[in-house]
């Protein structure tokens, strides 16, 4: 068996926690794609696409498996990204109100000594509650989720914005599907356990 370094492709702090969950040593690495959708790219497809672009473009000096992941948010058929701002977290959550949204997350290994990479698609949908104005802008005032799809924090306060959950692995929301990634280390030779 090879001794794999194990890098996750992100500087997204919420992906270094989920990943710390599974108790295993890695790295973490900045990785240089181009976001940008592609013409008539569906919200899954670009997930895909962007899982594998990070998890092969990252620069690396021994044999590693490498952990890339991409995650929409998508409402109303419309691709939701991070608000950035108060007021673009406020009329988020007032148009995800009543509402169920989608979260497609893409997620990627690449094995660098062999140039495999094997790729899945995880789906999460938030059903969200009727919320008044006063709760939306009172969750953001207190959670500030300004660098979250979806402009919610689901491992905090988020989940008082929600009346429901559905999917099969609730670190998917957050950006890291954990149970897929474990299957794809064990296809690789590296037990989690």
């Amino acid at each position: 068996m090879t001794n794999y370094q194990l890098v996750l492709a992100s500087t997204s702090p919420f992906r270094q926690q989920l990943l710390n969950k599974l108790a295993v040593p890695f790295i973490t690495a900045t990785p240089d794609c181009d976001e940008t959708p592609l013409a008539g790219e569906s919200p899954t497809a670009l997930v895909l696409r962007l899982a594998e672009s990070k998890a092969k473009s990252c620069p690396l000096t021994q044999t590693s498996l490498v952990i890339g992941s991409d995650q929409v948010c998508v409402i109303d058929d419309e691709i939701i990204g991070k608000p950035h701002t108060r007021e673009r977290a406020i009329e988020q959550l007032t148009r995800q109100s009543g509402k169920s949204i989608t979260f497609y997350t893409g997620l990627a290994l690449y094995n660098s000594q062999t140039d495999t990479i094997h790729s899945k698609l995880d789906t999460f949908t938030v059903h969200f509650r009727q919320l008044t104005q006063q709760q939306i802008e009172n969750y953001v005032d207190k959670e500030q989720p300004f660098y979250c799809a979806g402009s919610f924090k689901s491992e905090g306060l988020g989940i008082a914005l929600f009346e429901r959950l559905e999917g099969k692995d609730p670190n998917t929301l957050v950006g890291l599907p954990l149970i897929d990634l474990i299957g794809m280390l064990a296809a690789e030779g590296f037990a989690v356990l």
